[in-house]
């Protein structure tokens, strides 16, 4: 199947060798991005760091989710995409409150450092987001790598801010309300894309219903011919 294909029946369901090979290569950065941000986020101190560099490793487990389902039926792409949404909200919570426990002990994080790992992430969060801006309107599954891809970009941004914030404010609270954001932004794309699953589910156990009382009208309605020929001949014959 084609991506023209999954474009005339319905969202694209990411049935194309291009969409494929970009997101190994999104797949790849963020795994990356994780070990490198998660490592300067322990040695400058800073949740904001932390929290996007959890967002890089969650986000290249669910890609690669993603890449399994691509090409099975609609329930179970949907299935995968609640998978991802749930996570999404796990994660949003626990970044809301890991930062709130450091409010009570945190150290002064590192503004240079958290600048500086800012800017990389921000670099392979754009090229993500200019591989996959041609497949941001496809279902569930390929929709949520989207959105995640734009979380990261926009994380990115507010950890840099952050950085300038905690560097003239000689504080720690830019840092905590930026992990706050993210949170909410884990929070309301798990909602998005929760919703979209859940009707996309419906729709296609709808599918299987529809398809499988085609089936079932069809066997019945050959019987019934059947049946009606029989009484035919019947009547026939006594005639």
């Amino acid at each position: 199947m084609s991506a023209g294909c999954g474009h005339s029946h319905g969202p694209f369901d990411g049935m194309s060798e291009t969409y494929k090979q970009r997101l190994w290569i999104v797949i790849f950065l963020n795994a990356a991005m994780f070990i490198v941000e998660m490592t300067a986020g322990q040695l400058a101190r800073s949740q904001a760091l932390q929290a996007d560099a959890l967002d890089f490793f969650a986000d290249a487990l669910t890609y690669g989710i993603s890449m399994a389902v691509i090409g099975a039926s609609l329930k179970t792409r949907s299935m995968a995409a609640a998978a991802k949404g749930i996570s999404l909200f796990l994660m949003g919570l626990w970044v809301f409150g890991s930062t709130v426990w450091r409010i009570f002990g945190a150290g002064m994080p590192e503004a240079p450092v958290m600048g500086i790992i800012g800017f990389l992430a921000l670099a392979a969060n754009l090229a993500t987001v200019l591989l996959l801006v041609s497949y941001k309107d496809g279902d569930a599954n390929v929709r949520s790598v989207w959105l995640c891809s734009r979380n990261d970009a926009i994380g990115n941004v507010i950890v840099m801010i952050a950085a300038l914030g905690v560097w003239g404010s000689n504080t720690a609270w830019p840092d905590l309300a930026v992990a706050f954001v993210m949170a909410g932004l884990f929070l309301t794309s798990s909602f998005q894309i929760l919703t979209q699953s859940f009707r996309e589910y419906r729709a296609g156990g709808a599918a299987a219903l529809a398809a499988s009382l085609e089936d079932d009208g069809h066997g019945h309605g050959d019987s019934c011919c059947g049946h009606h020929h029989h009484e035919d001949h019947r009547h026939h014959q006594h005639g």
